[in-house]
């Protein structure tokens, strides 16, 4: 009898429910966490702590007390604590509170009043790939209340 009760483990099932929604799953780096080396999750990941080492993941979202020191590569990338390394993401969100220092290659960006970038920013075309010429140079778009005499 004890064989036949314990083959059946009821574990499985709370660790699904643990990790968020049946198909949608994601990791948390604590900010008690320090990581040293390259980490590469499949899954959306929420870094609280430090990372010295660079970082592939689906998506991302960094806290304000959180630093990554390296590479990062993401889908979509929102950025609000400091990050010493180059990035590349489709969707790039900077917030207020976040500070890049290397370059940075996106599709689409938001930075918020306050958020700092050093280093290039680079446009990548929808569905460009390696093998793309240059990239258009940054576009800024400026809201002017000056008539074009049109």
């Amino acid at each position: 009898m004890p064989d036949s009760e314990s083959a059946p483990s009821p574990a499985p099932v709370p660790a699904k429910m643990a990790t968020g929604a049946r198909h949608t799953t994601f990791s948390i780096l604590g900010s008690d966490v320090v990581v040293t080396g390259n980490v590469a999750a499949s899954v959306d990941l929420h870094v609280d702590g430090k990372i010295d080492g660079d970082l592939k993941c689906a998506n991302l979202v960094q806290g304000e007390a959180s630093e990554i020191k390296g590479a990062v590569t993401a889908e979509t990338a929102k950025i609000a604590g400091l990050l010493d390394g180059s990035i590349e993401a489709k969707t790039l969100i900077v917030h207020a509170t976040a500070r890049i220092t290397g370059d940075v290659i996106y599709e689409t960006i938001t930075i918020e009043n306050g958020g700092k970038v050093d280093g290039k920013l680079s446009h990548r075309r929808h569905g460009a790939g390696a093998t793309a010429k240059s990239p258009p140079p940054l576009e800024v778009v400026e809201n002017k209340s000056a008539s074009l005499g049109l």
